[in-house]
This record gives C-alpha cells, structure tokens and sequence, in this order.
C-alpha cells in the first residue's frame, strides 16, 4: 500500500511539473461577444474546448470574427474594475496572425503587442539554416530546452515575423526559423533588443536566456531572448 501511494505521489508530480513546464499554445476560436474598454478589448470565445473568455490589446474585432490567440495566459478569478465584472477565468494574450477582424479571410492581420502599437504580422516562414558557433540553437531547440538554457547566452537565426517597438524601452521580435511545432508553441521565441529590424528580415540574436518573465498587466513569457545583438 505505502509503494503504491509513493507511486502515485511520484506520477502526480511528475505531471504537475509537465503541465507547468509547458508553453501556452494558440488559443482559437469564433468571437461571440465583444467587450471594449480603454487598453483591452474582451473576448467571449468559442473554442473546441468550449466557451472561454480572453483579454488581448485594444483591437477592431466584430462578432463572428475567427481568430487565433498567442501567448495565453490563464487567470483566475480575474476582476476587471472598469467593467465591473469578475472572471472566473480568463486568457490574456496577443492577437495572432491569420486573425479575420471582418470575416474576410485574410492572409496576415494586424497583431497587438502587450503594451505597443499594432505591426504587421508574417504568415508563412521559410526554412531558416541554424546559426553557427557552440552557443547556436534552432528555435525549437530554444524553446524545448529553456530550463537547461536558463541565464545563458545562445544565437538564434530566424526571420522576423513580428516586431513591437518601443515596449519598456525595447524592441520585441517574434522568431521563426521553421522549426518547431505551432500547436506546442515551440517555434516561435521572442527576442528583446535595441537594435532595428523589420519584418521579414533574416536575422542572428545572441542574447541571453531568460525564463518564466512576467511583465505585468497578466503578461508571462516562458522564454525570452533578452538584450540580444542582431546581424544579418
């Protein structure tokens, strides 16, 4: 009986310590309800899984609208004093590309950054080659692997696919080297620099890696490369 118990614990936690290590994964669905308010605009949601709510960036969405949400965090028990209202649980997240504001069926759409103005959004990257030297990573590999690369430096090459300037007192990029896998979240990381880029542009961070970084406002990342150098 005690083996057992034991057993259970170690599978218990061992689960635990998997759902908490995993990245959030897009969020899509067909909007419902639409609520908009100074800095977020409030989403009711039909997913797969059912109804949910979700807060992104203020952001011109219509009922009926299909969009994909990125970086989803869950909160619980959120309260929203400007609307008066309480969630018992809410996503706050990015609107991501391929989002259709008017039902039109566009290739790319305007994606909102946590606390910047809208950019332009790639929807498709090509195959990017790794970067070289010891400390170079593919993204995949950056994002699978962040516990072991935490605090330390690494070069990643990818295309540029979003770009949120002037973010506490940064540049943010989205990275993809088509690497990775869209629903686990792993190909695409976000580097913090100080140096321009555009989207599209084929670039090589090397930078630090951070873990876990909360910003505020409900924003979290699993992974950052943070005070990277660019070149291309």
């Amino acid at each position: 009986m005690k083996i057992r118990l034991m057993l259970a614990a170690a599978t218990l936690a061992t689960t635990l310590a998997t759902l908490h290590a995993a990245p959030p994964v897009p969020l899509t669905g067909e909007v419902l309800e639409v609520l908009n308010v100074e800095a977020y605009t409030y989403l009711r949601l039909k997913t797969p899984q059912g109804e949910t709510w979700a807060a992104v960036p203020s952001a011109a969405l219509k009922k009926g609208a299909q969009v994909t949400l990125v970086g989803a965090m869950p909160m619980e028990n959120f309260e929203s004093k400007t609307l008066k209202r309480k969630f018992d649980r809410i996503y706050f997240a990015s609107l991501g590309a391929g989002a259709q504001p008017d039902g039109s069926g566009s290739k790319t759409a305007r994606s909102n950054s946590p606390h910047g103005a809208n950019v332009q959004a790639s929807a498709v990257v090509a195959k990017v080659p790794k970067a070289s030297g010891a400390d170079a990573k593919t993204v995949a590999e950056l994002v699978s692997g962040r516990a072991a690369l935490k605090d330390k430096t690494v070069r990643v090459a990818g295309q540029v696919v979003k770009v949120n300037a002037g973010i506490l007192g940064k540049t943010w990029l989205h990275l993809q080297d088509g690497s990775g896998s869209s629903a686990a979240g792993t190909h695409d990381v976000i580097v913090t620099t100080t140096d321009a880029a555009a989207v599209g542009d084929i670039v090589t961070a090397r930078g630090t890696v951070r873990t876990d970084v909360a910003i505020g406002a409900g924003y979290a990342y699993p992974v950052l490369v943070e005070d990277a150098k660019l070149q291309r």
